[in-house]
Order: C-alpha cells, then structure tokens, then sequence
C-alpha cells in the first residue's frame, strides 16, 4: 500500500506541460465560443443562459473532475477498465432505444435540461478496456485470435453508434490502428488500407480506362521494385498493350462488335496471368502471386465503390463529391465550408480582433461554437493565432505519447497511445473540415467544441492518462 502523503496530487511527477497546455486550450475554447455566440443582448460572458456561461459550468465539473482523478489510485484503472466498458455498451444500447434524436442521430439522453452525448465518454471506456486486454502476459498481436478479440472490444461500440446514425463518432475508433501499430501490428496492414483510401478517391477523379491502366502499372512497377529485373516488366507491359490493341481491333475493325478501351486492357490482362504465374514458377518468384492477388483485389474492390456510395445517405454522398471538387453547391451541400474557409481567409495573418469577426457575429458559419468552432479562431486571431493553438494540440499529443513511451508497463503505454490516437483524429479532421481539405463528419474540437459531454471525456482522456504517468514517477521515487 502506498503511504497517503505519496497518493496526494503527486505534484512532483505531474507532467505540468501538459496541463498548462489544457488549461490554454480550454481557456482560448471559452473565449471563442464567446465569440461565436456573443451579441450585444447578452454581453456577460458569465451569462449561463447562454452557450459560454454554461461552457463555463462545464469547465468547472472538468476541472473538479481532473483534480479528482489525479487523487485517485491509479489501480482502480486497471480494476474497473471491464465493468466500465460492460456499462456503458448497455448504455450506448439505451440510447439506441431511447435516446433523443438531434441532427439525424439518436445519440442524446435527456436529463432535465441537459443533454449527454455517452459516445464521448465509450472513447475512454474503450481504450481502457483494449489497455486491459492487451496488456495482460497471455496477448500476442501476431495470433488472430488474440487480435480478433481486441478488434470486437472497438467493434462492438462501433456498431451500436453506426445503428445511432451517427457515422462520425464511429469514425473515430478507427483512431485506435495507430495505437496498434505502435504495439507491433502487420504495417502491411496499412499499407492495403492507404490503397484501399486511395482507390475510393481515385475511383471518383478517374475515369474506368484510366483508373485500370493504373493498377496495372502501380502492381508491375511494385513487383519490380520487389523483384528487379526491370527489362522482364517492360516486356510484360509491352505485351499487354500489343494485345490490347489487337484486341480492341479485332472486335471493333474486323468483327464489327463494340468494344471498349476499358474491356480490351482487362481482357489481356486476365489473359496475361497465366503467362505470368508460368514465369514466377519458373523462375521460383513466390511474390508475384502477391501482385497477382493485389491486382484483381484492387479492381473488384473498385467496382464495389460505386454500390457503397449509393447507400450512403444523400448528404454524405454530396459531402464526398464537394470535397473532391466533382460537385460545387455553394448554398446548398457545401454552404458550411464555404462560409467557414471565407471566415478564415479574411481573418489574413493576425485576424481581425477579438469580437470583430463579421462572418462569426452575423451567423454566416453554421454550428460556429461546435464542430465549425476553428472558423472563429481564423476570423478573429488569423493565421498566427491558428498556428498557436496547432502548436498547443501539437504539443499536447507529444506529450501524451511521451507519457507512454515512459510507461513501465504496458497498460499505461497503450492507453496513452490510444488518448494521444483519439486527440489527433479529432484535431486533424476537425480543422481539416473547416478548412476544406476532410469531409465534414461532425466531430467536435477537444476543449473548443461547445458542449460538456465532450469537454468532460477529453479530460477524463487526458488526465487519466496524466495520472498514470505521474504513478510512474511516484514508483521511481
């Protein structure tokens, strides 16, 4: 048993970079949802009727929540990760049956005239729980069993929150790969799912000829650089354009049956393989099997693409083709950008003034105290006050993964890494859909965002993660 003086705030082990890096953002958060939000009706910006009094609030159960938590023996952590997670899976399932719908998502429950969002608050009981599992001597993340069972553990809240229709917190979990990587997972993995990104953006921007044309040279240049012995590829794609010519010639010129150009290449491509396997036999080269495979996964992967968008619902498919500038409704689908990259570009480099934001004080952003909240900081604290607060996040996070690389135990490493995951996922989707360049997903700021549930789950995150650090350092001494 630790001595009670040692379990008090730990003050010496405490990474106070960190909290000052919380306090600053948490702080310039109220400030710019009193911006937002602020006429000359309710000046007060202690007014709790409004938005920013009752952030205030808000701030004040975090701040009692974060003293708390550094008071609390680390162990309990360990301990409760499991009835946690249990707990708020049957609540997550309440609210699907439940809860109240705002905004097309059935993720709210009601208390009097509080609203609480429990998506927020399963991030943690999730990383908690994947920190349990995987920390225990029995897990190898090379066995898939193993690996399966860590994968349900962020699965199953995934599919309660997509049955909540709300898609962009399910998002979010998938934070957690890079937690996995650092725990030593297939970086193959990654590998298929940049390409597998990279095709459904490609699929859009190119045409069907093109996009074949591609692959087949993506997967011939692959197995070179694998392989060598270019003059063989070279060969290869000669080949396969020959024949695609001759192909394309005789259905059209001699047989008078329409072909495409499409319909060609991949005829002499499926031709080509078994000239191909032939060769790898030969010449014992086992991974042009692998290219092989890569290929044709690719191209039936792309002819899902076009199934699976249709059954998104109408404004994620409009989200998806502004972003990649196929569609421009500048009222209609993609209004909220527009409106917020025109409130950050007059902002210029040292913005406007603190309440001086005419786009911010006329209501042209919507959800500008929400998930569109960084348009007020562009506006109103231009590009040096953006730059602060990227350089707050960016050293908040590092601190974060730090505090895990310090870690004696695994437990503590994985759940730093899966905080410093979530925190990175928000930050860099958020400010990248108010700037045009990430689909808008609806997730809030950390700290920025107006709203308790979140303000007080990324504290819970954040100071969880800080206690853990600062029980290291108790041990130590």
């Amino acid at each position: 048993m630790r001595d009670n003086s040692e379990n008090r705030l730990a003050v010496g082990g405490v990474d106070w970079v960190a909290v000052l890096a919380y306090v600053l953002l948490v702080l310039m958060g109220w400030l710019n949802i009193y911006a937002a939000v602020y006429d000359d009706a309710h000046a007060s910006i202690f007014d709790v009727g409004q938005r920013y009094g009752m952030q205030l609030v808000w701030i004040g159960a975090s701040a009692f929540i974060a003293v708390s938590i550094l008071l609390i023996d680390d162990k309990y952590y360990h301990v409760l990760a499991y009835p946690l997670y249990w707990i708020m899976i049957l609540v997550l399932v309440g609210v699907l049956l439940f809860g109240k719908e705002v905004n097309g998502a059935k993720a709210w429950i009601m208390l009097g005239p509080v609203a609480i969002q429990p998506t927020e608050f399963a991030k943690f009981t999730t990383a908690l729980a994947l920190a349990r599992y995987m920390s225990s001597y029995t897990f190898d993340i090379r066995k898939p069993g193993d690996l399966l069972r860590a994968g349900m553990i962020v699965g199953l809240p995934v599919l309660i929150v997509i049955l909540q229709n709300d898609t962009g917190s399910a998002l979010v979990y998938g934070s957690f790969l890079f937690m996995f990587y650092r725990e030593g997972f297939n970086g193959w993995v990654y590998v298929a799912l940049i390409m597998i990104i990279s095709l459904f953006v490609f699929s859009f921007l190119l045409e069907p000829v093109t996009l074949l044309i591609v692959l087949i040279l993506v997967c011939a240049i692959g197995e070179g650089v694998s392989n060598g012995n270019w003059k063989s590829k070279v060969t290869y794609l000669a080949g396969l354009a020959l024949g695609s010519i001759l192909l394309y010639l005789l259905f059209n010129a001699v047989l008078r049956i329409g072909m495409s150009w499409h319909t060609a290449i991949l005829i002499a491509a499926v031709l080509s393989v078994g000239a191909v396997v032939a060769y790898a036999y030969r010449y014992k080269i086992h991974n042009i099997l692998t290219f092989i495979l890569l290929f044709f996964g690719s191209l039936g992967f792309t002819y899902t693409i076009d199934y699976a968008f249709q059954h998104l619902q109408i404004h994620q498919q409009k989200r998806i083709l502004d972003l990649l500038g196929l569609e421009s409704d500048l009222k209609g689908w993609g209004y909220n950008v527009n409106q917020s990259k025109i409130a950050i570009g007059s902002g210029g480099f040292s913005g406007k003034g603190f309440l001086e934001g005419t786009q911010t004080k006329f209501n042209f952003v919507p959800e500008q105290s929400t998930d569109f909240i960084f348009c007020t900081v562009g506006e109103e604290w231009g590009f040096l006050g953006s730059a602060v607060i990227v350089v707050l996040f960016t050293v908040l996070i590092l601190r974060i993964i730090r505090m895990g690389e310090r870690q004696m135990e695994p437990f503590g490493r994985i759940y730093c890494y899966c905080v410093a995951s979530i925190f990175l996922f928000h930050v860099a989707i958020n400010i990248g859909m108010t700037i045009g360049i990430m689909p808008v997903i609806g997730i809030p700021l950390p700290f920025f965002s107006y709203g308790g549930s979140s303000l007080i789950a990324f504290t819970i995150l954040l100071f969880v993660a800080i206690k853990l650090d600062a029980s290291k350092h108790e041990l130590l001494t």
